[in-house]
């Protein structure tokens, strides 16, 4: 059984625009009778007073300094609270002490990390303390990789009730999507691309669909790297540039459910452009699309207004084959825009997850789809404007 603790969840980097996303979330679910006591974390004091002025939380809201670059400072807010949520990225370069301290002090963690070599890391490092204290490190809370690593999921609990089995080959097709992506998802590309040039480890990890499967490599992956016409869907389909985050994530809940995928299971994510002609040329100009690692779009800290992001939306289809050549066909689809709006949702109720619905399950470096699964499903559905369903 878990000891007290003085807060449910601290919000580390409350002042960065998704963190203040977060806090505002929270403050509403609060105001309309959530019981939770939580905190909000950061760097200055000062402006996480103006924040919580900003977002109208309760004067008495606690604030927590914390500094990344301060070991001490994050291990003593780990031990005040049962969840550290944290927006504070490139986790690479910001996360690592943060993830030590909650492993060693048996606290949980959850993050928006679309990072996977530092994940790998991270796994090699810490994934054997957490399990001693009970810290449960749960990374990817937000677009990569909720809807990907529970639509999978859904999808297969559907197959075992149709088929009596597991599907081994699941297509994830994003249909639409209208937002940007954040600036922290273009700082964690740039700084990936920067470690993978230094480090040839990095660069392996990057390329290895099972970077997050310790000693488990399955069959050959679709690299999904160049436009193609998907028979599936008689439409074009091009890359899509979180697949490579996503696929891992998804894997990897397979391998944490004792292979409940299958040893054989096959999974890839692409982008549909559409039928024909106009279809191809969509899928050909996304895949030459080299923008998100350059200068341009939002920077960390910087995002759509209110009402850019109300406007946006996502739906993504999965498509299961089953080895006799039958299908079955599931969706997930979000009312905000993927990055910001969404994302600030999902993991602020992937913390409440683990406060409120899962107290006492295991340690370990965790997936949101082996670790919460139908729990942060229904809670999605219920408060974040997430829609699983099967077409």
């Amino acid at each position: 059984m878990r000891q007290p603790t003085e807060f449910d969840i601290v919000v580390y980097g409350a002042t960065g625009f998704t963190g203040k996303l977060v806090a505002e979330y929270l403050t509403k679910r609060v105001a309309n009778g959530l019981q939770i006591r939580w905190a909000m974390a950061g760097r200055n004091l000062d402006k996480l007073a103006a924040v919580r002025d900003e977002i109208g939380a309760a004067q008495t809201a606690p604030l927590i300094a914390a500094d990344g670059e301060d070991v001490s400072s994050l291990s003593a807010m780990a031990g005040r609270t049962q969840v550290v949520l944290t927006t504070v990225g490139p986790y690479q370069l910001y996360g690592s002490g943060l993830v030590a301290a909650c492993a060693a002090r048996g606290t949980d963690y959850v993050d928006l990390c679309g990072e996977p070599a530092w994940m790998a890391e991270m796994i090699d490092s810490y994934d054997g303390k957490a399990k001693t204290t009970g810290a449960r490190i749960v990374f990817s809370c937000g677009f990569d990789s909720i809807p990907f690593d529970l639509g999978v999921y859904y999808l297969q609990q559907a197959a075992r009730k149709k088929f009596g089995a597991s599907v081994p080959r699941v297509k994830g097709r994003v249909r639409k999507m209208k937002g940007t992506f954040s600036g922290g998802t273009a700082a964690s590309l740039k700084a990936t691309l920067a470690a993978a040039a230094k480090d040839p480890l990095v660069y392996q990890r990057l390329r290895d669909p099972f970077a997050l499967t310790p000693g488990f490599s399955g069959p050959k992956q679709p690299h999904g790297m160049k436009p193609e016409l998907d028979p599936a869907l008689d439409a074009w389909v091009a890359p899509f540039i979180m697949a490579a985050i996503n696929t891992r994530n998804v894997h990897r809940t397979n391998y944490l459910l004792q292979q409940a995928y299958g040893s054989d299971f096959i999974y890839d994510e692409m982008l549909v452009t559409g039928p024909g002609d106009k279809g191809k040329a969509i899928a050909e100009a996304v895949a030459a699309d080299r923008s998100m690692g350059g200068d341009g779009g939002p920077k960390p800290g910087e995002g759509p207004s209110k009402a850019e992001r109300e406007a946006g939306y996502y739906d993504v289809l999965f498509i299961g084959e089953a080895g006799d050549g039958q299908f079955i066909r599931a969706s997930v689809a979000g009312d905000m825009d993927p990055g910001y709006g969404s994302t600030s949702k999902m993991i602020t109720e992937s913390a409440l997850c683990l406060v409120q619905d899962l107290p006492n399950s295991g340690g370990g470096i965790w997936t949101p789809g082996a670790l919460m699964a139908d729990a942060l499903i229904k809670r999605l559905e219920l408060h974040a404007g997430l829609t699983f369903k099967m077409e």
